[in-house]
Formats: C-alpha cells, sequence, structure tokens
C-alpha cells in the first residue's frame, strides 16, 4: 500500500475514535498532513471530525517526507515521531505551520490523532486502592501560611515521600504506592501541594496569580515532612517532583536517606507557553494535551489516557504556575554540585519518550553527584508512575531492594 493511502487509512480510523470525536467539539478547522507532494485533509466541523474528499485550505499543515512519516506511522514509532507535540517541538524532520492559537485550540485534538495512528499494549488493570490510607494534615509553612494539605499512603516500613509533577496530584502514583511488593518494606506516602488535587489553595489566598519558586516549593515539602511525617525519608519525585528532590537533598540533608529522581530536568527551559492559561483556549484539554504528547506509544492508552484525566482537572494557570518553577527558575547543575552522594545515594531514572528531561539530563546530573546512577528506559516518557505503572516497577523495585539493603 502507498504511503498516503497508508496514512489516509490510520487518519480515517483516528478521526472515528470516541475520543477524537469528543475533543473535536467547537473546532472548525483543516488539518492537513502533507507527505512531499501528497495530502490528506482532515476537516472539524459542527458534524464532526472527516476527512475531506478534497484537499482545500489548510489552518495547520504538517508535512514532512515520505520516510519520516513511515516512523511516525512505525507499530511503536521513534521518540520525536510519537506525538504531536513531540514533532512540533523537537522533530526537524517534519515542518508545522498555523496560527499558534489556531495550534493550542486543537492541540488536544491532534494529540488524540497521533495517540490513534499506531497500536498500544492492552491496560494492565487499576491498582487495589483499598490499600491506600487518606487524610488531612493542617501544615503551617516556615513562611507563616496555614494549608490543609492532603495525603495517602501505603505500606510499612522506612517512610518513602512521593512527589508529584507540575499541575497535577499524587494519584499518579497510586500504581506505585499500592504495589504489595514494595509495601511490604516501605510506607510510601504522598501528599497534594497546596492549589492541587485535593488540597485546596493555602487560608488567606487572594485569587491572584498562582506562579511556583524554588523557595516555597521547599518550604512546603520541609513543613510537611517535619509536621506530618516526623522523620528523615526516601524521595521519589517525578518531573518537577524530581528537581525538588534534588534540591531538599542539597537544602535540607538531614530530612534525607535517599532519592529517587524520576525524569529529573537539568534546565527546561522552554516548557511554557502563553496558550497553557489562555480566554480562548480550554484550559483543561490543553494542559492534558500537552503532557499527553510526553509519554509512550507502547504504554497503554487507557493509563495514558488516565493520565491526561488528571491533568484536565487541574485548577485553572496551576500547571502554568508550576512551570515557573519547573521551566523557568530551576537549574540543576548547582544543586546537584551541592549534594553529598557519599551521604545521600541518588538513583536517576529516564524515559526515552521524555523531550522534557533528557536521557543526556540524567547524565549531565549524575556526573555532579557522587555514586550517582542513571537508568534509562527506553519504553516509557516522562510519566512513567502513570502511563504504565507495571513497567516502572520493574525497574524501581530492583532499585529500592537495594536500598532496603543498605538500611
Amino acid at each position: 500500500m502507498a504511503l498516503i493511502d497508508q496514512l489516509r487509512d490510520r487518519l480515517a480510523q483516528a478521526v472515528a475514535a470516541p475520543e477524537a470525536r469528543s475533543l473535536a467539539r467547537g473546532l472548525d478547522v483543516a488539518i492537513t498532513f502533507a507527505v512531499e507532494h501528497e495530502a490528506v485533509t482532515i476537516v472539524c466541523s459542527a458534524d464532526g471530525p472527516m476527512i475531506a474528499a478534497a484537499a482545500g485550505l489548510a489552518d495547520i499543515t504538517l508535512s514532512a517526507s515520505e520516510g519520516a512519516w513511515r516512523e511516525a506511522l512505525a507499530p511503536c514509532p521513534p521518540p520525536t515521531y510519537h506525538s504531536f507535540s513531540s514533532i512540533q517541538l523537537r522533530n526537524p524532520n517534519f515542518v508545522v505551520r498555523g496560527d499558534a492559537l489556531v495550534i493550542a485550540q486543537a492541540r488536544a485534538f491532534l494529540e488524540v490523532v497521533f495517540a490513534h495512528l499506531t497500536t498500544a499494549e492492552p491496560a494492565h488493570g487499576e491498582p487495589d486502592l483499598t490499600r491506600l490510607s487518606g487524610s488531612y494534615h493542617r501544615i503551617r509553612s516556615a513562611g507563616g501560611a496555614i494549608c490543609n494539605i492532603y495525603a495517602e499512603s501505603a505500606g510499612q516500613g522506612a517512610p518513602v515521600l512521593c512527589l508529584h509533577t507540575a499541575g497535577a496530584d499524587t494519584r499518579q502514583f497510586h500504581g506505585v504506592m499500592c504495589d504489595p511488593q514494595l509495601g511490604s518494606n516501605w510506607h510510601l506516602i504522598g501528599f497534594d501541594m497546596p492549589h492541587h488535587g485535593r488540597s485546596l489553595p493555602p487560608l488567606g489566598w487572594d485569587g491572584g496569580i498562582y506562579q511556583l519558586d524554588q523557595a516555597t516549593y521547599l518550604d512546603w515539602c520541609i513543613s510537611f515532612i517535619e509536621q506530618a511525617i516526623g522523620r528523615p525519608v526516601a524521595l521519589i519525585g517525578c518531573s518537577m517532583g524530581a528537581g525538588i528532590a534534588l534540591a531538599l537533598a542539597a537544602e535540607r540533608p538531614d530530612l534525607v536517606t535517599a532519592v529517587i529522581a524520576l525524569e529529573a530536568p537539568l534546565r527546561p527551559r522552554g516548557r511554557r507557553n502563553p496558550h497553557l492559561t489562555h480566554a480562548k483556549v480550554n484550559g483543561g484539554w490543553h494542559s492534558a494535551a500537552y503532557v499527553r504528547g510526553l509519554m509512550s506509544p507502547s504504554s497503554p492508552a487507557e493509563d495514558r489516557r488516565r493520565a491526561a484525566w488528571i491533568y484536565a482537572q487541574g485548577a485553572p494557570g496551576v500547571y502554568d504556575g508550576d512551570l515557573v518553577f519547573y521551566s523557568d527558575e530551576f537549574d540543576g547543575e548547582p544543586i546537584a554540585k551541592r549534594i553529598d552522594g557519599s551521604r545521600i545515594p541518588v538513583h536517576l531514572m529516564i524515559g526515552h519518550y521524555d523531550f522534557s528531561a533528557t536521557v543526556s539530563d540524567a547524565y549531565a546530573l549524575a556526573g555532579w553527584i557522587e555514586g550517582a546512577t542513571v537508568t534509562e528506559m527506553p519504553d516509557l516518557g516522562h510519566f512513567p508512575m502513570t502511563e504504565n505503572p507495571p513497567k516502572l516497577l520493574e525497574y524501581l523495585r530492583p532499585i529500592l531492594a537495594t536500598l532496603t539493603e543498605q538500611r
């Protein structure tokens, strides 16, 4: 079958998917997928998305060679060919044209289209959430702010604090926290940062623009460890959670027994864009789509959908506000150079499909920390604990077993 015919068939299947029809609501846009001198166009209108009978004037165009499109249509596309956002932001073999606002409005639909160009593994099933217990803790930060912070835990043993990503909450770690094998040796704890998940903003919040900085983030984590846990903890953080885990090891080594940094960044500049919080863009759909593009195409589609669902539930502006810390402020080099790796074991785990925190970032950070290890995860992306918990556990269990032996 000719490549253009294969692309047309895949796109026709993609636009017929229930979630594609759901995310096309309100879109009035023509999107052309060009293979050298041939093209297929999707038109979204009040009647839903459909393949156009003939190519017309496009609002958004994705152009590439036949070879590049073959990579994107592979059973498991390689990194930067696996999603719309990875193609737009990191793949020089594609040219994406269109008004930035229109692309932002169509991003959720486009990510779903790309997700349906290939076939993913079936879902693994849900973790046993009955293992969890949850409660609120009234935490006072060193800065004087007071917040009723929601936390949950499972297992028994030495405490492990799980730190969620930007714009999300500790539900991301359910697949790790509820693992019986880990729970036999570790007391796994997670909390929702103020403004996130089931933790409301601190008392006295004036409704202004939310922006997170490293000092405030450190303050809430330190206050929670001291007031809710009361003893030093091992840290498992992902993305911005990995960044603050490294910062905690540098700033408060007395509170940290070990660090497992999932998808730790070096200097992740450019992750913010003006459409993350924009009156003409559905913030829930856009934030969810922006992170959906960072996941592996081999991770189960249902798990990726659930990972995006958490982001779709984030309060307006919170994801963008977290990126003020993660993307604008964080610099891993001076932090890593201050960590005493002879005292605090540091393990960096990095997925190949992550174009926000990269494999080279992980090795650079490890090079500045004595004894730090790097575990590459070729089949995972930026949200390993959410997009494919069983696969992450295959990599994670041996590391935690090593920490158990060292206790």
